[in-house]
């Protein structure tokens, strides 16, 4: 029996270093695509990285969910601007594009909205306390902000509530190029924060601003690189999400009705998102999420405001 018992203890050990190497190795799988000559995007396991090459160095928009990850991001981007980070970027407040800024030096210039700042503070406050807090945002704004580097003009816009309570959009001027962050899920089912101030019926309007902004290309936060007509495509299935869900919600439906009788007819290509044990995004969640939101089933958080 003994025998066993260990033979069952050292298969389960080796199981699970097969699964860490296997996790690592995920955490550290990244590609880079190039948009433009000095635009370029870094996809793995998190949200996609913008990264702008300008005459003294580069600017990031987002840092991944790892430490470790964004050390070889911070490589990658240096190495591809041929110069250091000047600036981050975080176009909202969740760890999947947040979480690397601690793998960058303490002090670095870090801009997001000041609703951005509130939520980190106040959702994920553990995460950034010690020396964490040296990368958290230290340039906020409310609704627009330009930063001018190297001869490049970036241009940050909070056009309002969508994803979050708090997202900004960030134009590569020169380049003609939008990094729209979460405010735009690619060929993927979106998260929607509703606790953090997101909202289905809101994200439609603010695409309205967004889309009145001068840009060829567009960088989502999650999925392939596209164009204007790429952002329509999804703004066309959140009105479609927003009036077939919200219908149900006036109408009194229960969200069972409404998970049974809404047929979406945009999202027919569209790929789950699923992290094990934390989050499945797919048609089920969205069409929750849009109920909870119509019939006042789900409001969002009061969340201090920081002084400026």
């Amino acid at each position: 029996m003994g025998r066993i018992v260990r033979i069952v203890l050292g298969l389960a050990v080796l199981s699970a270093a097969i699964a860490a190497v296997y996790v690592y190795s995920e955490i550290m799988s990244l590609e880079t695509e190039k948009v433009t000559d000095d635009v370029s995007v870094i996809r793995g396991l998190g949200g996609n990285v913008g990264v702008l090459r300008t005459e003294t160095g580069v600017v990031i928009v987002d840092t991944m969910s790892f430490t470790a990850q964004a050390r070889q991001i911070r490589r990658l981007a240096e190495e591809i601007g041929g110069g250091g980070v000047k600036a981050i970027v975080n176009t909202h407040y969740h760890m999947d594009h947040t979480h690397g800024n601690p793998a960058f030096p303490a002090g670095a210039k870090v801009v997001s909205t000041r609703r951005t700042l509130d939520y980190l503070r106040f959702f994920d406050g553990e995460y950034w306390e010690g020396d964490h807090s040296a990368t958290l945002p230290n340039v906020t704004f409310d609704d627009r902000h330009e930063l001018r580097i190297g001869g490049k003009t970036i241009r940050l816009h909070h056009k309002g509530r969508g994803h979050t309570g708090g997202d900004l959009v960030v134009l590569f001027e020169e380049d003609r190029v939008l990094h729209a962050g979460d405010l735009f899920f690619n060929g993927r089912y979106p998260n929607i924060d509703l606790e953090a101030g997101g909202s289905v019926q809101e994200w439609i309007r603010t695409l309205d601003r967004v889309l009145e902004l001068d840009f060829d290309t567009v960088i989502p936060g999650h999925g392939a690189t596209t164009d204007r007509e790429g952002l329509l495509r999804f703004q066309r299935f959140l009105k479609d999400l927003w009036a077939q869900a919200g219908t149900a919600a006036g109408a009194g439906r229960s969200l069972q009705e409404t998970l049974a009788t809404v047929d979406l007819a945009y999202d027919d290509d569209f790929a789950v998102i699923s992290i094990p044990f934390m989050v499945r995004l797919d048609r089920d969640f969205v069409v929750q999420r849009a109920w909870e939101e119509a019939s006042g089933a789900i409001s969002p958080v009061e969340v201090p405001v920081a002084k400026p």
